[in-house]
């Protein structure tokens, strides 16, 4: 078909199809081949680098410039010779950020624990395998793992490396594929290997009893809660708290930051403190300093005088990333697929593992001598008569029938001859001849004792045990992270931190909120209100109380007392409207002044709205992890609210009920936890707050308690206690909904609630 220059051709596919052929070979590709390490302990990027240098010969000898070990293993790695050295980087003693580093370098390879700190170029520096890389390569040479050939088939490289250790639990790493990722965290090297003997014996034993916790190279403090760490033991998901450790040098009002979370950087410590003392959140500060050097990381915080050091400690750790969480993941190739295992699954794959490169490596040997033990059976042969090998030798005239020759001449197969016929003139004597076919003896029990271990997977065991006994003695080190009880830990409480004092609260029907502390209104003279303006609610707490404000557009916003202004009594107060972005046509028309657990919250509050119904909700319905300001479709306002009051749980005194002048309830006694509701026709009914049903919807619309006419609404809702009301047992009632009866001669009380005015 020929089309013209202007036509152009749909193919019509299936998203799934596009998925599946374009899609999906990449991000399995980054999964298996890039970003999650392998039950070796490395990805392929490490692995390639590490051969490298094997094969350089640098795990003995001197060490040779960066540059040139970056350039070899492009031959097996041709992502560029930056992230290769970024790879190698990482892996050094001088960056830090292993515990147990496999290379040893030279130079300056940049700090783990700082963004500041850059490495030098690969011209620089100079680098050679550590010693404990030779646990990473035992028996390499062997056929002990598979080998592929590289990417242009010029040369082969390991597809696992045959580590005598779990190193995939001693080391760092992390990886971030397509749809998944992986974190592990590094664990004590003596640790490990004593779990993993213990696990060989007993694979029901307890692994947090032998490795309680991760070890990291940075140090600090591990807060430790065992049934977490028991999670992440058994599941391979799940945190935990890392915190930096200081010193504290009274004389010159200093504190020594010297070890910091593996998470975090020098750099986003101080910036983090910074932005505190610059916000007036931290006032015990004069100046911070980055004082790292030779001996080490260290951050020093000038105090002022008077400074409670562990107090100011205690928030720092609460309000920047001296304290940090490490999310573990441990994600692991194995077998070419990706699986979350925990540690003792992880140690049983790595055993599975190894167990196979043992037997493979005893198989090798064993090859190895039963060859040269075929060969010496040849030579032993000659032994009985070696004028007559010489004869034959002499005696065949055409070099090719010399090994058909000696074959014929003394029953030996063409491997046999071959390493004859190669023996030096001057080898052709009893003597030498003896002595190499002693060594028969000696090859046959090496070659019983492999047959007994290949055959035995106990034997195979105990090979593992004794090399893993031998990484313990040679490169163990002691543990660098405290592990510290959460019971021990003292946790920043916010409140500490406060100027607490005694205050009122009053709000406003345009919206004010005036805080005022109680010795201000002692001696203050009326309160200044905007024109016609006028107070609806007045509440009594302390500076460290929760301002819970719930809108009309059943929103609920919470802010901390001590985040609003004081106010003087000339004062209009703060205007919520904007301290609380609320929306144009949003007002908040309640407040609770919650002193509670801000953990658990306790009590509950009840809402009337314009239809006769009642909301009795639980304020735990507003517990959010977040702490977010804003909390949406807090009460449901399908009809206006009218008012509000909040139970407190507890009891109080009977005859003194009310300590403060507001309109929070008491629960202390049936008869005195009693609300009235009355609508525009000037109905009212008392009822219990018992009679409320708690809803646990915050959108449940609650009780139907007044029975209204078509077009009459329910207009006041107000605890008894706070009225004035001549025959209460009037306007009680024992069933609902119900329309109330008519006021009657309550005059007080039609003044208190605004009858007089509606009329």
């Amino acid at each position: 078909m020929v089309l013209n220059s202007d036509e152009i051709i749909i193919h019509e596919q299936a998203i799934t199809e596009t998925l599946e052929t374009n899609y999906m070979p990449y991000a399995m590709s980054v999964i298996v081949s890039r970003a999650i390490p392998e039950i070796d302990g490395f990805k392929p990027s490490h692995r390639k680098l590490l051969y490298t240098m094997y094969k350089m010969g640098l795990l003995r000898g001197n060490k040779t410039k960066s540059a040139n070990i970056v350039g070899q293993t492009m031959k097996l790695n041709p992502h560029g010779d930056q992230t290769i050295y970024d790879t190698m980087v990482r892996l050094t003693r001088g960056n830090e950020a292993l515990l147990h580093p496999y290379i040893d370098s030279k130079g300056n390879m940049g700090k783990q624990f700082s963004k500041n700190m850059q490495y030098a170029a690969p011209r620089y520096t100079e680098a050679k395998l550590d010693k404990l890389a030779e646990e990473l390569f035992k028996d390499i040479d062997k056929d002990v793992v598979d080998f592929v050939p590289n990417y242009d088939g010029s040369m082969e490289e390991p597809t696992l490396l045959p580590v005598t250790f779990p190193s995939v639990l001693v080391n760092a790493n992390q990886g971030i594929a397509v749809g998944m990722a992986s974190n592990i965290c590094p664990f004590n090297l003596a640790e490990v290997c004593r779990t993993t003997i213990a696990y060989i014996k007993d694979p029901a034993v307890d692994v947090l009893e032998i490795m309680p916790a991760p070890d990291f190279p940075g140090g600090a403090d591990l807060i430790y809660d065992e049934e977490k760490m028991r999670e992440i033991y058994e599941t391979g998901r799940g945190s935990f708290k890392l915190r930096a450790k200081y010193r504290v040098d009274k004389k010159n009002n200093l504190i020594e930051i010297y070890e910091i979370p593996y998470t975090t950087t020098v750099e986003a410590i101080i910036d983090a403190i910074v932005d505190k003392v610059k916000s007036g959140e931290i006032k015990e500060i004069n100046d911070i300093r980055d004082e790292t050097d030779l001996q080490g990381l260290k951050i020093t915080i000038d105090c002022k005088r008077n400074t409670d050091y562990d107090l100011l400690m205690q928030k720092l750790y609460k309000s920047t990333p001296m304290e940090s969480s490490f999310a573990c993941n441990f994600n692991i190739l194995i077998n070419g697929y990706p699986r979350t295992l925990g540690v003792r699954n992880i140690i049983a794959e790595w055993l599975v593992f190894r167990r196979v490169t043992v037997k493979r490596a005893k198989q090798d040997s064993l090859s190895e001598k039963d060859s040269k033990r075929h060969l010496l059976r040849g030579l032993e042969a000659i032994l009985l008569d070696i004028d007559k090998a010489i004869s034959i030798i002499r005696n065949t005239e055409k070099e090719a029938d010399v090994i058909p020759n000696l074959c014929a001449g003394f029953d030996i197969d063409k491997l046999q001859a071959e390493y004859v016929a190669e023996i030096k003139l001057r080898n052709l004597n009893k003597e030498y001849i003896l002595k190499r076919v002693s060594e028969i003896e000696n090859l046959d029990k090496d070659i019983a004792e492999l047959e007994k271990i290949i055959k035995s997977a106990k034997l195979i065991d105990k090979v593992i045990i004794k090399e893993l006994e031998q990484v313990i003695k040679n490169y163990s080190q002691t543990r660098r992270t405290t592990i510290v009880a959460e019971e021990n830990i003292e946790e920043y409480v916010e409140e500490e931190f406060i100027d607490d004092f005694n205050l009122k609260v009053f709000l406003t029907d345009h919206g004010y909120l005036k805080k005022m502390a109680l010795t201000s209104l002692r001696s203050a003279g009326d309160l200044k209100l905007k024109d016609n303006d006028k107070i609806i609610q007045v509440e009594q707490g302390t500076n460290a109380d929760l301002l819970f404000c719930f809108s009309t557009a059943g929103n609920l916003y919470r802010i901390a007392m001590d985040d609003l202004e004081d106010n003087k009594p000339s004062d209009w107060g703060n205007y919520l409207p904007s301290t609380l972005d609320l929306d144009p046509d949003e007002s908040i028309f309640f407040v609770v002044l919650y002193g509670g657990d801000r953990e658990n919250y306790t009590g509950e509050i009840m809402v009337a709205s314009q239809n006769g119904r009642v909301s009795k909700i639980a304020l735990s319905e507003y517990e959010t992890k977040s702490r977010r300001r804003k909390i949406l479709n807090a009460i449901n306002v399908k009809k206006p609210p009218i008012g509000a009051v909040y139970l407190k749980p507890g009891k109080t005194d009977p005859e003194n009920p009310y300590e403060r002048e507001d309109l929070e309830l008491m629960l202390f006694a049936d008869d005195q936890n009693e609300f009235a509701i009355i609508n525009d026709q000037e109905q009212m009914l008392i009822f219990s707050a018992d009679d409320v049903e708690l809803v646990n919807s915050r959108s449940n619309l609650g009780t139907r308690i007044q029975k209204l006419k078509r077009n009459s609404s329910s207009t006041v809702f107000k605890p008894i206690i706070n009225l004035e009301i001549e025959d209460p047992d009037y306007y009680r009632v024992k069933t609902f909904p119900q329309n109330g009866r008519y006021l009657r001669g309550e005059k007080k009380l039609a003044k208190q609630v605004g009858i007089e005015d509606m009329k």
